[in-house]
């Protein structure tokens, strides 16, 4: 399975939020921006999309910054893929390779 850069650094961008989680604090854009060596507005695209969908959150103000919306072990991985891509699991497999007769990823969350 390819996935795009759009949907590789989003995923790390989560990744990010996951591991400040744990400590206990938020991150800002240019934070996150900073350690995934992306552009602060690569940064903002990818979380404004993840914020609309409900992957993650934004608080304003001189302590805000981004969190996840929910656990990370809630956090599927196809759900991110279909939010960032706007595509599913299923559909990269139509370029199929493999070799087996066809390709047995299904989407676990419809």
């Amino acid at each position: 399975m390819k996935i795009s850069a759009q949907e590789e650094y989003g995923l790390r961008c989560l990744l990010q939020l996951a591991r400040a989680e744990h400590e206990g604090e938020s991150l800002t854009l240019a934070q996150i921006a900073r350690r995934e060596g992306i552009s602060v507005a690569n940064a903002g695209k990818l979380m404004w999309i993840m914020n609309k969908a409900g992957l993650v959150q934004s608080t304003r103000g001189t302590k805000g910054g981004y969190t996840l919306a929910r656990p990370a072990s809630e956090i599927r991985l196809n759900e991110v893929i279909r939010v960032l891509d706007h595509d599913t699991v299923q559909n990269h497999c139509q370029s199929y390779t493999g070799v087996m007769d066809a390709c047995d990823e299904t989407p676990l969350n419809k």
